[in-house]
């Protein structure tokens, strides 16, 4: 299925696997590229040593394109991009958008810039600074989402740039492709459903408790870092919510402490990257540390497999997941689903 964001990226099918800090690691990424998708690679919880290791890896198990997501506002980024120009990465994706002087960094080395949005504003604003594409998730979506729902938030993003559209939030069969494509986006976007594939490293017993999931067990939470966090509702994110303030902050400067031995970051740094997310918002200092080092509490569950002490982002559509089929199966599954879909839709006019 061909559509503007295959021809932009060079891959076989408009699916894209989003870039899940300590879930889209290289050997995820290339079972979705070479199933045809977009692999994306999350480089947010790698030090930038183990970012060009890790490039190098997906290299060596697929000739099929792929992405690394950035942290536009990490105080390395330039470094970042650095390897990306260097290694050849074909995509540069960005959950927080990028400033007009990185875009045009990346552009001018032949790599596509395709940031993430949750507003119709922010889109605008990336389009005119010549990002190629855009990745818009509405408040389905796992991870930090917005409120609005992507039926709504899409077509407003469709309608306001001339730049390819990717549809997140939601997402996970043939069906919801093409409901994207009838909105006017160019393919979808998908990261709970890789995330419950054969192929991602995510311990088998945290894919059970997705799998048991139903569609009330997802919440939104602000517990984590002070921003709307949808994820699994959880005995630890219970805990969270009825923390004391300094209960909270005793947490989060253990955990703080065990990812700047992780990611070899000092602490002014921590505190820096902290502050970033910060500007604007009204949020407590054990909040900061928290949002510093978020990636622990998301290791503790999608690496340690301890849900008692972790984090398990989710999106709604986590309710209505019911196997672990590998990357090639459910691409595959996708795109026939999407043919008949289509075909049943033509032959009813």
């Amino acid at each position: 299925m061909e559509t503007a964001l295959t021809r932009l990226v060079g891959v076989r099918h408009p699916v894209v696997q989003t870039g899940m800090g300590w879930v889209a690691g290289p050997r995820l990424v290339s079972a979705a590229a070479n199933a045809g998708a977009l692999g994306i690679l999350a480089s947010a919880t790698m030090t930038p040593a183990r970012l060009r290791d890790a490039v190098r890896e997906v290299r060596s198990r697929t000739d099929a394109p792929f992405g690394v997501n950035l942290r536009a506002d990490a105080g390395d980024a330039r470094e970042r991009v650095r390897i990306l120009v260097e290694e050849g990465v074909r995509v540069a994706s960005f959950a927080l958008a990028p400033s007009r002087e990185l875009i045009a960094e990346l552009k001018d080395a032949g790599v596509v810039v395709i940031p993430s949005v949750g507003a119709r504003r922010h889109a605008e604003k990336v389009a005119a600074w010549g990002a190629d594409a855009v990745v818009v998730q509405g408040g389905e979506g796992g991870g930090h989402t917005g409120e609005v729902a992507t039926t709504v938030l899409l077509p407003q993003v469709v309608d306001a740039v001339d730049i390819p559209v990717v549809a997140a939030g939601g997402f996970h069969d043939g069906r919801g492709l093409v409901a994207a494509l009838a909105f006017g986006a160019a393919g979808v976007a998908m990261g709970t459903r890789f995330l419950l594939t054969s192929d991602s490293t995510v311990p088998d017993a945290v894919k059970a408790r997705y799998l048991a999931a139903t569609v009330k067990d997802v919440t939104v939470t602000r517990a984590v870092d002070g921003l709307p966090h949808r994820m699994l509702r959880t005995e630890f994110v219970s805990a969270l919510e009825a923390s004391g303030r300094a209960r909270a902050l005793v947490r989060a400067v253990r955990h703080a402490a065990g990812f700047r031995r992780l990611s070899g970051l000092t602490w002014r740094e921590m505190v820096r990257d902290g502050l970033a997310l910060r500007h604007g918002k009204d949020l407590a200092w054990s909040q900061v540390l928290l949002a510093a080092n978020t990636p622990m509490l998301l290791r503790s569950a999608m690496v340690d497999g301890r849900t008692d002490l972790g984090v398990m982002a989710a999106g709604q559509v986590t309710g209505v997941i019911d196997d672990l089929p590998s990357c090639a199966e459910l691409v595959d599954r996708i795109m026939e689903e999407a043919d008949e879909v289509l075909r049943r839709l033509t032959a009813a006019r």
